[in-house]
This record gives structure tokens, C-alpha cells and sequence, in this order.
């Protein structure tokens, strides 16, 4: 069975980097895509960026474009996910999702969830 673990949450300054991880167990991250997802109080779900299974991001958000960005560490089954140049807008609680989607930017796509770690933003 598979199951993904976020990590990495906290708060920071507007401008400051952080960088948020998903650790996998039950099959490797390498053997289906991966993706990003977030939710901000009081609006819906929505996605942030992808990548394939067979690596290289798939999709990314124009909101977080030139200032996220996602890679994979195979050796340690995880995947992380670099925010630069945050902004309050940015603030969330973060999901990582597994699975093998049709449409990357699609949360019913996805066939696994993390639990989400929180992103706060403020000065």
C-alpha cells in the first residue's frame, strides 16, 4: 500500500525560501507521476505543479512559475518541492499526490494522497 508523508511546513517571511518534502513508501516515486496540490482557507483545492514518472516537471501553475520548482530524490523515495520569492498568497496547506493521470492538473487523477503540511506566510 502506498503512502506519502509531507514534511517541511512552517512559517516564513514574504520573500523567504522553504522547501517542502514527500516521502513515499509502498513503490517508488519514479513509477508514476507526481504532483502538487494546494489549499488556501476557504478556497478549493488547486494544483501547483507536476512531474512525470519518468521525470521533468509536466505542468506548473502560472501563479508559482520562475519561483517553485519540484525535483526528486530517488535514493531516499522522495520528492521535493522548492518555493523561492514566497508570497502571502502562497500560504496553504500543501498536498502531495501520486498517480498516474490523464490530466496532471486534475486532483480526481491522482490515486494517493499525502496529509498535508501547512505553509504560512506573513510578516
Amino acid at each position: 500500500q502506498v503512502q506519502l508523508v509531507e514534511s517541511g511546513g512552517g512559517l516564513v517571511q514574504p520573500g523567504d525560501s522553504l522547501r517542502l518534502s514527500c516521502a513515499s513508501s509502498g513503490r517508488t516515486i519514479s513509477s508514476f507521476d507526481m504532483a502538487w496540490f494546494r489549499q488556501a482557507p476557504g478556497k478549493e483545492r488547486e494544483f501547483v505543479i507536476s512531474v512525470r514518472a519518468s521525470g521533468g516537471i509536466r505542468h506548473i501553475a502560472d501563479s508559482v512559475k520562475g519561483r517553485f520548482t519540484i525535483f526528486s530524490d530517488n535514493i531516499k523515495n522522495t520528492m521535493h518541492l522548492e518555493m523561492n520569492s514566497l508570497k502571502p498568497e502562497d500560504a496553504a496547506v500543501y498536498y502531495c499526490a501520486a498517480g498516474f493521470p490523464i490530466i496532471a492538473t486534475r486532483e480526481d487523477q491522482y490515486d494517493y494522497w499525502g496529509q498535508g503540511t501547512q505553509v504560512t506566510v506573513s510578516s
